[in-house]
């Protein structure tokens, strides 16, 4: 009986912010997948073990969740001003689908130190021992991230005192800007607001009329009020991903947002978008128990957000996500803005489900609208396992 061989792929497991991904330099990949279509899709799908109709991904290194199940592919970049391009892949779990359409934020925090153990930094940007500044190109949206990654003794540092709400351990900080973080969306024309407005209604069969902040920064986000879907900002996991009607809710309002920022053409083409637009809701501070048990003080942050992920309450908050929040927030008259007290602001502390995390940005009025040079935040990186991942051959 004739069976296929395994093949193996050099590959490392790395956790960056609140997610986890398998990251392969692209030149490591089989010639068949170093180049997009059908052949790479198939390649990490295998690699992560999808589709899983178990949704459990037991025989791949996915985790069953839209934080685990992620790819990323690096290479050396040819683009003046920058050291690596970086791709993200969103794997889908129960179905055969990678989603290119948008970044990995928290994933974003581990390419820097990533492209420097893999020699895919010039070696003399890198400093023995400070501060590597690593200039990247998101292939996916077509924006530059500027990673800050501590080295020591020639190697990066992965250890450290920095706690990031959402991961149990400390770890070393790594610093990220994302540059001019407005959305390239096809149908969008780029604009950050693609409405033109702060605050749009938003008619949601089945749900009523809710007022909706549409962004296009570092994803494309749509904000709700929580009190408009019956809840109060302060809800973990449980309390809507064991909701069917919520979720379906949910995924309602993304599908009719994403047809009114004109990402989609029709709703229907909202099933091969399962990773953008995000949908969040936000509130005024509040006292609640985040999922660790830490108590959270209202005095202690600015709103509260909860976002979707792949149709699931994320644990935490997406990287991309928080930059759309802080994006938000500095602009005065969006719901994010107007949760948080409205007025200007560079910087917000926001609750989530595991904590409390801060996020920067600088806006300002040009020419009539509204541009964001740049968000700021804090993540860390850590190698989980190196060497090879192995799929069956073809």
């Amino acid at each position: 009986m004739s069976h296929a061989a395994q093949i193996r792929i050099p590959a490392t497991y790395l956790r960056g912010g609140t997610s986890k991904g398998v990251f392969f330099r692209l030149q490591d990949l089989p010639e068949a997948a170093q180049v997009p279509g059908a052949a790479r899709d198939a390649l990490l799908m295998r690699v992560i073990g999808s589709p899983d109709p178990y949704g459990k991904q037991i025989d791949g290194m996915g985790g069953a969740t839209s934080s685990t199940s992620k790819t990323v592919i690096v290479s050396s970049s040819t683009r003046p001003d920058h050291d690596v391009d970086y791709l993200f892949g969103q794997v889908a779990i129960d179905k055969a689908f990678v989603d290119w359409s948008g970044n990995c934020g928290n994933l974003s925090a581990a390419v820097g130190p990533f492209a420097i153990a893999g020699g895919l930094v010039d070696p003399a940007r890198v400093p023995r021992d400070g501060i590597a500044t690593v200039r990247i190109w998101q292939a996916n949206i077509g924006k530059t991230i500027v990673a800050h990654v501590p080295m020591t003794e020639g190697q990066v540092q992965e250890t450290g005192d920095f706690e990031l709400d959402g991961v149990t351990f400390p770890a070393a900080e790594v610093q990220l800007e994302f540059m001019d973080p407005a959305a390239e969306e096809e149908g969008a024309g780029g604009a950050m607001f693609p409405t033109g407005n702060l605050v749009d209604d938003l008619e949601v069969p089945g749900v009523g009329t809710l007022k909706a902040t549409l962004i296009n920064a570092g994803i494309p986000t749509i904000f709700v009020e929580a009190s408009a879907v019956g809840y109060t900002g302060t809800e973990l996991q449980d309390a809507i991903n064991s909701d069917d009607r919520a979720l379906t809710m949910f995924e309602t309002i993304r599908a009719h947002g994403a047809l009114r920022m004109g990402l989609i053409q029709s709703l229907d083409q909202i099933a091969t978008r399962q990773h953008t637009p995000k949908v969040a809701f936000v509130a005024k501070p509040a006292d609640y128990v985040a999922s660790s048990g830490k108590h959270v003080k209202a005095g202690d942050i600015d709103l509260l957000v909860r976002a979707m992920s792949m149709g699931k309450l994320h644990h935490a908050m997406m990287g991309t996500a928080a930059v759309a929040i802080g994006t938000a927030a500095a602009i005065p008259g969006t719901l994010v803005n107007l949760a948080a007290g409205g007025g200007e602001r560079q910087s917000v502390r926001f609750g989530h489900p595991s904590g409390s995390l801060r996020v920067g940005a600088e806006a300002a009025r040009v020419d009539g609208g509204w541009t964001v040079t740049k968000a700021i935040m804090s993540r860390s990186a850590r190698v989980l396992m190196e060497g090879w991942v192995r799929v069956p051959a073809g």
